[in-house]
């Protein structure tokens, strides 16, 4: 592995009249100076329009940053997912917007995740009633990770919805306490959000996954998704390196492999592993833990495992091990996060 088959925090790649536009315009509707709007971010207005100009991450949480405090509206991040998807991102939009169903649009946001999603990696996962798409932080979002949260479920739902022609009964459950504009949430998300939950997660039933969509076209869709797979090829990446340390984790959360043995794998330094992680507001033993925590969720959620199994397949033998490091990963002890789970 090297450096061009991941992207980072300071990797300069989406494009400036893609979702900075769609935030600019929205800041700029409700008469916020374009130049106080872009203090900071080393962008120019006049730069963003020629449809040359690529942003880092962390230039799109600057910007972010800024707009959340010139607005100063609880709507601002819903109304900013309402406009994101399909969006107008070249090819890999028109594939979204193409899809003959859900699962097809789904699976083409998560293989564009770089086009589409840069911040935020959806990730989907079913078993026999639900399918659930959780969101995982691409680029160390830090404070303005809430406001990249709600855009990003908000344009999910929204976009399903208008181009199913339906209301779909998606739920979402939020990691982090219930704050205090929730009825923006019941608006813009439905009364059946939660808060203090385990992950940042949508689902809905499963059968909704496979239900026609209408004015969508097979031919059409093919082809803008070999457009958008090219776009993909021509950027050199398609995951940032947290995607990429997570897959890595996740899959080998039986071994848990330490920090040495990951560096290795992802041919660096532990130095230089631990300075990129910190440069994305993290360290190896939180994306360790992340890794782990979701395995146990999905062995108990997903495979209806018992906690003894849990604890085999984690390699954990000790039970008074397993209750500590389950504590630790979700703040509950076995027994009470398999009720949390049945809830």
């Amino acid at each position: 592995m090297n450096a061009s088959h991941w992207y980072e925090a300071d990797s300069r790649f989406i494009a400036g009249h893609y979702q900075p536009a769609t935030l600019i315009d929205l800041a700029l509707s409700r008469d916020i100076d374009s130049h106080r709007l872009l203090r900071g971010t080393g962008l120019f207005y006049d730069d963003i329009v020629t449809g040359q100009t690529r942003l880092s991450p962390q230039q799109c949480f600057a910007l972010i940053a800024n707009a959340r405090r010139l607005l100063e509206a609880d709507d601002s991040s819903f109304l900013f997912g309402q406009r994101l998807l399909p969006g107008h991102y070249g090819p890999a939009s028109h594939a979204l917007q193409q899809a003959q169903n859900l699962d097809q649009a789904l699976h083409t946001l998560i293989r564009h995740r770089a086009l589409l999603s840069p911040l935020l990696t959806p990730r989907l996962l079913l078993d026999d009633n639900y399918a659930y798409v959780y969101w995982l932080d691409s680029c160390g979002a830090g404070e303005q990770l809430r406001f990249v949260m709600e855009a990003s479920m908000t344009a999910l739902k929204a976009m399903s919805q208008w181009l199913s022609g339906e209301r779909l009964p998606w739920e979402c459950s939020f990691s982090y306490p219930e704050p205090r504009y929730v009825e923006q949430y019941w608006v813009h998300l439905g009364e059946n959000t939660r808060f203090d939950s385990q992950l940042d997660m949508m689902r809905l039933p499963r059968e909704y996954l496979t239900r026609a969509w209408p004015n969508a076209s097979a031919i059409a869709q093919q082809v803008a998704y070999q457009q958008a797979q090219a776009q993909l090829h021509s950027l050199g990446f398609s995951a940032s390196l947290l995607d990429r340390l997570y897959l890595y984790l996740r899959a080998h959360a039986q071994q848990a492999p330490g920090l040495e043995q990951t560096a290795q794998h992802f041919c660096m330094s532990q130095a230089t592993l631990k300075r990129k992680l910190n440069k994305h507001g993290t360290h190896f033993q939180a994306q360790q833990d992340q890794a782990r925590k979701h395995m146990a969720l999905y062995l108990y959620q997903i495979k209806g495992l018992s906690n003894e199994a849990v604890a085999e397949y984690l390699n954990i033998s000790d039970p008074a091990n397993f209750r500590r490091a389950l504590k630790r990963w979700t703040g509950y002890t076995p027994n009470l996060i398999r009720q949390f789970l049945t809830l």
